[in-house]
């Protein structure tokens, strides 16, 4: 997985440019000592610390604690505390009283009248019957889930993408992988491959990749490099073969 310099957005391996921002990506390379993913122009690896660049593996420095109790000089005896007499000797109490418990005066709290008996419980009349409210019989809210649709320019013809599928094959008829979406019927299908691109559903997302057709695939009149996925917009122009000549529009409803 390739992380974007620009966005940080994750991209599979072997992209060449983010399919969030589209940002040139870095080249990787893997690290000669254990293996790992790192940038090309990177110097250490973010696994083991080797030095890409030298070959050889990065000494950790010392904590800079233990320096410097390796540097202080050995702490010196504490000194002794000195004792000073007090300057005024305190005197005893003498003959000092102090009131009688029994002739406290007793707070008002603690005369409160008592509490009344608890009132017996209220036993329903057989004569009275409980009142049932009907239910609401009103229509129920219902959650509308989002769609998207591929408008075909050339006859004005609209696909729905199945919602069942996390990953939609545009193509022809053939015996490896059938097409979800068979763009055989088309004006000038002869330049669609039988295995053309995919169309992938991740989370509310939707991501377009070219499987290796003959004649490409193009996002807004760019081509789109193999490996490489295109997330999908509301407007965006997939154009399958060159020259424009099958062409749809990504819808979302």
């Amino acid at each position: 997985m390739v992380v974007c310099p620009n966005c940080n957005h994750p991209n599979p391996d072997g992209a060449v440019q983010c399919e969030a921002c589209y940002t040139p990506l870095p080249a990787m390379i893997n690290c000669p000592n254990c293996g790992a993913s790192a940038q090309a122009d990177a110097n250490f690896c973010g696994q083991c610390g080797f030095n890409v660049q030298k070959g050889e593996v990065a000494s950790a420095a010392p904590p800079e604690a233990e320096i410097a109790m390796a540097t202080s000089p050995p702490l010196q005896g504490t000194p002794d505390l000195i004792q000073i007499d007090p300057l005024i000797t305190p005197e005893p109490l003498v003959g000092a009283s102090f009131p009688d418990e029994e002739n406290l005066p007793v707070p008002a709290s603690a005369e409160l009248p008592p509490l009344p008996p608890p009132s017996p419980p209220v036993m329903p009349s057989p004569e009275m019957h409980p009142v049932l409210v009907p239910e609401s019989s009103g229509p129920k809210t219902q959650l509308q889930q989002q769609s998207a649709h591929l408008l075909h320019v050339q006859t004005n013809t609209s696909l729905e993408l199945p919602q069942n599928l996390t990953v939609i094959h545009l193509g022809k008829q053939n015996d490896r992988i059938p097409p979800d979406i068979d763009l055989s019927g088309f004006p000038d299908a002869e330049i669609v491959s039988r295995i053309h691109a995919d169309i992938r559903l991740e989370g509310d997302a939707y991501y377009i990749e070219d499987v290796g057709s003959s004649n490409g695939t193009y996002i807004n009149n760019t081509p789109l490099p193999l490996g490489n996925r295109h997330r999908l917009r509301s407007g965006d122009r997939i154009a399958l073969g060159k020259g424009d000549r099958v062409t749809f529009l990504f819808q979302i409803s």
